[in-house]
């Protein structure tokens, strides 16, 4: 039987209706509700035109609302495609020209977002919308094709599908490194397959209470939402400004008595340094994972010291391979903490590749280029066929024709017992003053200085001899620290070349949608005004 995506919402709301599928807050739904909600707006986005395959847009906060909406476009054999109303008008209004949705569900601010868009743009008809919010519609340039008020009159069994496990499930947007967002295609097959493999070996079941911290746009949500919806467990939307506020977010963790937390590791990094945990807390925590950037050692360290009950988990891997693709635990803290910590072994149905430049394998122990091939890797960029071909390549090991593999542009190496390291990424291994610097050396050394809560490290282009100048951004709550105070402290961890020449001190490192940090906005920073010396 073909699996897709909200099937698993099917199967548990025919196991246990009245148990906890979402909450956030005070407001909840039960399985049997979710099931039954998202069947009725599946039929009246049938109603209004919506055939298999279509892209509808997603413009909304993240509520019980949405993760309704998400599985209702599924029921309705169309894509997804999540829309940040945080991010600047031009990018959405890239992303809507090319993912050109049928219509979009909205609320107030999702409405009011594609209104303003609307009315920047010279003629056209209105944006058709789904409307789901209890706030009269009051906005120009969009055309209501239903309401939230219009469900209850619809049928709350699923409309028919005609979906297959290959077609796509949803369209995510990530930037690119030419300031163009690209559109990563995700199928159900893929998603299914990785999540059917993490409930498994990571034991999540009907007792877990698991986290959704990400935004809705962001990969590391589809294991939340799916993830639970596959082992019948309370999935607990954080809202978003609790990531600005590290006290109250560990007071949600302890609240809502969570059993899995799965985040980027910036904001373990942020809550490590208000130093917001305590010996043995977080009690019913058993596992913790990350994915989507390095974890510096200290942080980890920091949190294994006080949680020595909860399994730690990093995970990698790009959109463009669904979600992750391999996988390391650790049983104890590393005792250096300059050590790296492993991306650890692919995952079932995956592989990781270490290639040279003549796309051939690297002897153990010297760094190339990941390359990642097996069930996970997207079909592609949507509409977008000159990307695809240069990052979806052919696969030089396989004689199946149309095999491909992915190129990650990450650089990384393999021990002698199979383990994968993360070593930078091809485009922030740079040259400077004739030496070649990984800028992820000279961040690891920083995070070791605990006067610091935050820093990066990125590389703005010298016509002059250098080649590339090191700067860094940091933050530090203690006024008396300066760059001359760091650099005197890096002295004892770096070798002189590898020392940041321009500083700047932040209240809070700019940071993109995702939570990661926003190295292109601090490279322009850099640029435009140099820093400090």
């Amino acid at each position: 039987m073909t699996r897709l995506l909200h099937h698993w919402l099917r199967d548990q709301a025919e196991a246990r209706p009245r148990s906890i599928a979402v909450a956030m807050g005070e407001q909840t739904l039960d399985y049997g509700d979710l099931d039954r909600s998202s069947s009725q707006l599946a039929h009246l986005l049938r109603e209004a035109g919506v055939r298999r395959g279509d892209r509808l847009g997603l413009a909304l906060d993240k509520s019980p609302t949405a993760i309704t909406a998400i599985l209702a476009v599924l029921k309705a054999d169309a894509v997804y495609v999540p829309l940040d109303v945080a991010s600047p008008p031009a990018r959405l209004a890239r992303i809507l020209r090319v993912a050109e949705p049928r219509l979009s569900l909205v609320d107030a601010r999702g409405g009011r977002m594609l209104s303003s868009l609307r009315s920047e743009e010279e003629g056209g008809d209105a944006r058709p919308v789904v409307w789901l919010d209890k706030e009269p519609v009051t906005l120009q340039g969009l055309e209501v094709c239903g309401r939230l008020q219009d469900l209850d009159a619809l049928p709350v069994t699923a409309p028919e599908e005609a979906n297959r496990a290959d077609d796509a499930a949803h369209i995510l947007f990530t930037s690119g490194s030419t300031g163009l967002p690209k559109g990563v295609v995700i199928r159900h097959s893929s998603v299914v397959r990785f999540i059917e493999w993490a409930v498994s070996h990571f034991g999540i079941g009907p007792d877990d209470r698991v986290s959704q911290h990400s935004p809705l746009h962001f990969d590391l949500s589809t294991l939340d939402i799916y993830g639970s919806l596959a082992a019948g467990a309370e999935l607990h939307l954080v809202p978003p400004a609790l990531s600005l506020l590290p006290h109250r977010l560990a007071d949600f963790i302890r609240s809502a008595s969570l059993t899995q937390w799965f985040s980027v590791p910036s904001l373990l990094t942020y809550m490590a340094r208000f130093d917001v945990l305590s010996p043995g807390d977080f009690p019913s925590l058993r596992r913790l994972l990350w994915c989507g950037e390095v974890m510096p050692t200290t942080t980890l360290v920091h949190w294994m010291a006080r949680l020595p009950h909860v399994a730690f988990t990093n995970l990698y891997g790009p959109t463009e391979t669904t979600i992750a693709s391999s996988f390391h635990t650790l049983r104890e803290p590393p005792a250096d903490e300059r050590a790296p910590i492993p991306i650890g072994r692919p995952c079932p149905g995956e592989e990781l590749l270490v290639l040279g430049p003549d796309l051939g394998p690297v002897p153990a122990g010297e760094v190339g280029e990941i390359f990642i091939r097996g069930v996970g890797v997207s079909p592609g960029y949507f509409r977008d066929p000159e990307r695809t071909e240069a990052a979806f390549i052919p696969d030089p090991g396989s004689a199946e024709p149309g095999s491909r593999i992915y190129r990650t542009g990450d650089l990384g190496r393999v021990d002698e017992d199979g383990l994968f390291y993360f070593v930078g990424r091809a485009d922030t291994q740079v040259k400077s003053r004739g030496y070649r610097i990984e800028l992820g050396e000279v961040e690891s050394a920083l995070a070791t200085l605990t006067y610091l809560r935050e820093s990066a490290v990125v590389a703005v282009a010298d016509d002059g001899f250098a080649g590339a100048t090191l700067c860094c951004g940091y933050v530090s709550p203690d006024l008396a620290v300066c760059p001359s105070s760091i650099r005197k402290d890096l002295v004892r961890l770096l070798p002189p070349y590898m020392l940041p020449a321009r500083f700047r001190r932040y209240e809070g490192l700019p940071r993109n949608a995702n939570g990661k940090i926003d190295r292109r906005g601090l490279q322009e920073a850099f640029a435009r005004d140099g820093g400090d010396a």
